[in-house]
């Protein structure tokens, strides 16, 4: 039986010359490398990202139209889009990192495209009057991670009343839109927990969490992985009005790039 080939039409020819061309073009964007705040200890050693950082680009006009698309924030995937378009590191993809690493590179695209100062509005706490202040963007800093992981990039954690060592790991972005709104503690569990002494089977582990994991234990758990958690440390001191300090939580919203 003869080899049967498809020849690319002219239309594919010309959109792949295109790609070829947008490719070549953006490599000539400047660049600039951002550290994670997971350090990359969140991912397994066959990752790039666990060297701890990655090399991204400059924003241009391009990515502006990324930052207004409709449909993008109608889905609430604009930021994803926008970085993995801003993305230069080689086999590195989007989705592969977690929702706080993601955090962290929106905030450096924002410092790259439009400057590290970003006015804010906050509320004294002495005089409950709304005071304009500006942030450093470059000034936030990482929180405390130090727990360490292994070659897998998850982490152990011993079980005080069983002494049973379960392996967990920190959710990527598909594995934290996978929590449903109707069993947010079970997914969690089930998308956290990797191994419980060696067993890997997943429905052994669900029929743990199902049947075995008792109420009290399953919190424990999780506060063990909530003040183990890494990410950017949005507390902000700010000089109120009467000349007296105060902290207040920066959050990112859909105005970091349009202040």
């Amino acid at each position: 039986m003869s080899e049967v080939t498809t020849t690319p039409s002219n239309a594919q020819l010309i959109e792949l010359a295109k790609q070829q061309y947008e490719k070549q073009q953006f490599s000539k964007v400047p660049g600039y490398i951002v550290n994670l705040p997971s350090g990359g200890k969140i991912y397994p050693e066959t990752s790039k990202l666990r060297l701890g950082q990655v090399e991204m680009r400059h924003m241009t006009s391009f990515h502006e139209d990324i930052l207004s698309n409709m449909s993008y924030i109608r889905e609430g995937i604009v930021y994803e889009k926008l970085i993995e378009n801003l993305l230069v590191t080689p086999g590195v993809n989007v989705h592969d990192l977690s929702m706080q690493d993601l955090e962290y590179l929106i905030v450096s695209a924002r410092i790259y495209g439009y400057g590290k100062i970003y006015p804010v509005t906050v509320t004294d706490p002495e005089t409950s009057h709304q005071i304009k202040r500006d942030i450093d963007l470059s000034e936030i800093e990482f929180k405390p991670f130090n727990i360490q992981s292994d070659e897998a990039g998850e982490f152990d954690y011993i079980r005080p009343d069983t002494n049973q060592t379960i392996k967990f790991k920190y959710l990527t972005i598909p594995d934290a839109k996978k929590i449903s709104d109707e069993s947010t503690v079970s997914d969690f569990l089930k998308l956290s927990i990797q191994s419980i002494d060696g067993n890997r089977d997943k429905q052994f582990i669900n029929d743990y969490i199902k049947f075995e994991f008792i109420a009290k234990q399953s919190k424990d758990f999780r506060k063990y992985i909530a003040d183990n958690a890494y990410g950017v440390d949005y507390n902000i001191t700010f000089e109120g009005e009467n000349g007296s300090t105060f902290q207040s939580k920066f959050q990112i919203g859909g105005e970091l790039f349009w202040d």
